[in-house]
């Protein structure tokens, strides 16, 4: 049976979970998941509801139904998407192949329901690697004078692949505004520190000069906001004085591969609801 999963969210009012099962038992359907959050201060109400439709239902419309009730009638604004949906990946990569050989093994794997549609890079170190997984490779030599131009192609080849996520995987160039603005689909980038401390170049050199305690990394959306669009997970590891910055380093590794996987699995199974530059991650 098809499984639709819809993310929800609005101004708090009595009967919002009473009207949805309703709706959704009275079409002969079957809840599968549900969770909801209440922000109190700002009186927001968020939801995911995942359910299968009743045999021979025509899944999409009822998604389409179900969007124009909730928003009609409950006030809501409403994301849908159904759970038998290949996701097509975009990668970004530059020098470091940690975190794309932990995306490419999760994909290969079937781990996630999604396949990688084109891989990007700034630099041709990684060209045989991704070819070792049979993923298209192109290569641009970006500079700061040719830079909007190559954004340009770069987009049109992620557009030409149907990209519905893109993932920068240590792809340590800065995104422009206007790359985000044409690019047609979510960014998630990992940034090797736990934001918003360290925030651009070298953070665990940063981290070893001041003596931390703690390191982490954080996957987030990109905005324009370097480094500060809406966090979607974050983790740490412990770290004494006698570690040093090569040290530092290589538990930062495993904690990006970690972090970042556990990001793009949230996006790609819509568990992730953006609001006001921050998330409600239903994991």
């Amino acid at each position: 049976m098809s499984s639709i999963i819809a993310l929800l969210y609005g101004a708090d009012r009595p009967g919002i979970v009473a009207r949805v099962s309703t709706w959704i038992h009275e079409r002969g359907g079957n809840v599968l998941h549900a969770d909801q959050h209440l922000d109190r201060q700002e009186n927001v109400f968020f939801q995911r509801v995942e359910w299968e439709c009743a045999p021979r239902t025509n899944s999409i419309q009822e998604g389409e139904d179900f969007q124009k009730m909730a928003e009609t009638d409950l006030f809501m604004s409403v994301q849908i998407s159904h759970q038998n949906d290949i996701a097509r990946i975009g990668v970004m990569i530059s020098k470091a192949d940690h975190c794309f050989h932990d995306l490419a093994l999760r994909v290969k794997s079937g781990e996630w329901n999604a396949e990688v549609s084109c891989v990007l890079s700034n630099h041709t170190n990684l060209e045989k690697t991704v070819s070792s997984y049979n993923f298209p490779f192109k290569h641009y030599n970006l500079t700061s004078e040719n830079k909007h131009f190559i954004e340009k192609e770069q987009i049109e080849w992620i557009k030409d692949q149907g990209v519905d996520l893109l993932v920068l995987a240590r792809y340590m160039q800065i995104i422009s505004a206007d790359f985000l603005d044409q690019v047609g689909c979510p960014v998630i980038n990992i940034h090797h520190s736990f934001l918003p401390s360290f925030a651009g170049a070298k953070p665990y050199h940063q981290a070893y000069k001041r003596g931390v305690k703690l390191i982490g990394a954080t996957a987030h959306y990109v905005t324009e906001d370097l480094d500060g669009g809406p966090i979607i997970g974050q983790d740490v590891t412990r770290v004494s004085h006698r570690h040093g910055p090569a040290e530092l380093i290589e538990k930062g590794r495993d904690l990006e591969k970690l972090v970042l996987s556990t990001a793009v699995r949230r996006h790609l199974q819509n568990r992730v609801l953006v609001y006001q530059n921050k998330t409600v991650v239903f994991d």
